[in-house]
């Protein structure tokens, strides 16, 4: 039999981690070097106006946001068919394929066939992305210290495949064709598939279907229709991907209703306590969809600006500057978070560990600090519109301190708030907040554009800046109001950190 380990016995490991928190590292990794290349070529390509799709900077920007809403709103429907139906280790397969599938499609002609094979990597993504992050949190039993450190680790892995899909991917977008940028994304996927396969026997029970004790006939039944319900979505996003009005308006239409479900599963929670925890997860959840808003504008209005605005001078070397865009915050998460892992479990050992909502506020400072930065790139430009590239990769360097405050311990207090049966659900509300911020995020990077697509590269870099100096507010307004309401968040959490 495959499956010979039980959970006690992964989770009773020698060390500071399990050895399955490194496979589910290299896993990640490479799905997040084809996620991350993608999300890095989108906009550049959907604005090339020979090779690409044309689109203005406007369009781009909405579009990008579109397309990055759908890609985190279907890991919360990827989510509930996980801890309902498919368990996360089948959802991981069939979202991994169905990546691939969408990948290779967009290869064959990127102008003809993006809109359909955006379509499959949406849905794919959203199968794949919210499971393996659930699995992590299982590794480590409930209460031990090292699961914050375990994401700090898992964290560092998603940003090596970030960095290597960020550069590389761009690259050949670039320089080579966008067909071997695409093929190049469905390449590292089928990577990332055979080292799942290779060691899922090392996971035991974890990720199993919840329904592997009903009736073998009646369980393939009920998995049949998760895969048909996704094959038959995909006529209806990839409407709403090419008009962003229908964007609009599913966005709109499943804020509440993820609301209303949100508040169902706690009222049927039961426990006061329980339920709490839950609200107090909600409260992270929120803070997460404001921090995306502000955060995201690297695959959107950054990326452009990055095209257009910025000099290829880095120090002493020539560089594309949309490789720093995509790459550089990678590259500093790598280097610093097994720092900040470190920092925490020796704060904590000290007793003198932030609650995570006042490291949320924290981020929050860092992030707008960041953008401030941005903004300041206007001043170090030449009177074409030109900026420092070393200025932009400096503002990158202070954004990756304020996510490391904020990412990785977010997804490690949701697991720990959220009851056993509701991870991947409460998950899908982490991703779910991503997908709003996203929606957001392309909203704010298309009201910064110029509406003239050849309008002055100084105009265009006004406006840019003009645009991150309010977002540097907006997310020190956010910072202080999260410092604020710590006292009232930390009674809900009932003791949890």
């Amino acid at each position: 039999m495959e499956q010979t380990l039980t959970l006690e016995e992964i989770q009773d490991f020698k060390g500071s981690h399990p050895k399955q928190l490194w496979y589910m590292c290299l896993i990640e990794m490479w799905e997040r070097f084809c996620f991350y290349g993608m999300r890095g070529v989108l906009t550049i390509f959907m604005a090339d106006q020979v090779l690409g799709l044309g689109l203005t900077d406007k369009e781009a920007n909405l579009k990008y946001g579109a397309i990055q809403s759908f890609v985190y709103a279907f890991t919360f429907i990827g989510g509930i068919f996980a801890d309902k139906i498919l368990g996360f280790k089948k959802s991981l397969l069939f979202g991994g394929l169905v990546m691939i599938l969408g990948n290779l499609i967009i290869a064959v002609s990127p102008k003809e066939f993006f809109y359909i094979g955006i379509t499959l990597s949406i849905i794919g993504t959203g199968f794949f992305k919210p499971n393996i992050s659930s699995m992590v949190g299982d590794l480590y039993k409930d209460g031990d210290g090292r699961r914050d450190a375990g994401y700090g680790w898992f964290y560092a892995g998603i940003n090596v495949g970030a960095l290597l899909g960020g550069g590389i991917i761009v690259y050949l977008g670039k320089y080579v064709s966008w067909n071997s940028a695409f093929l190049a994304a469905a390449i590292v996927m089928v990577i990332g598939m055979i080292t799942f396969l290779i060691t899922k026997k090392h996971l035991g029970p974890i990720g199993d279907s919840p329904l592997k004790d009903m009736a073998i006939s009646k369980r393939r039944v009920r998995e049949i229709g998760v895969y048909i319900l996704s094959i038959l979505s995909i006529p209806l996003i990839l409407i709403m991907v090419q008009n962003t009005a229908y964007t609009d308006y599913f966005m709109y239409t499943i804020a509440p209703l993820a609301i209303i479900y949100f508040l169902y599963e706690v009222i049927k929670v039961g426990d006061r306590k329980l339920q709490l925890r839950l609200l107090a997860a909600f409260v992270f959840i929120f803070a997460y969809f404001l921090f995306n808003a502000i955060y995201e504008q690297s695959g959107g209005s950054l990326s452009l600006f990055a095209e257009k605005n910025l000099s290829h001078a880095l120090l002493f070397f020539s560089i594309d500057p949309n490789i720093i865009n995509n790459s550089s915050n990678s590259l500093f998460v790598i280097l610093f978070s097994p720092l900040f892992g470190i920092l925490w479990l020796k704060m904590a050992k000290k007793k003198l560990e932030p609650n995570s909502i006042i490291k949320f506020g924290i981020g929050f400072f860092f992030l707008a600090a960041s953008f401030y930065i941005f903004y300041l790139c206007r001043f170090f430009a030449d009177a074409s519109g030109i900026a420092s590239l070393n200025v932009f990769t400096f503002a990158y360097l202070v954004t990756t301190i304020g996510e490391l405050c904020l990412g990785p311990i977010g997804m490690s207090t949701v697991t720990k708030l959220s009851p056993k049966r509701l991870t991947g659900m409460m998950m899908g509300f982490w991703f779910l907040s991503s997908a709003f911020g996203q929606f957001a995020a392309g909203k704010i990077g298309a009201d910064m554009s110029t509406e003239n697509n050849n309008a002055p590269l100084i105009e265009k870099l006004q406006a840019y800046t003009n645009g991150y100096y309010q977002l540097a507010f907006y997310g020190l307004v956010a910072g202080v109001a999260l410092i604020i309401i710590y006292p009232f968040v930390k009674k809900l959490m009932h003791g949890v950190r």
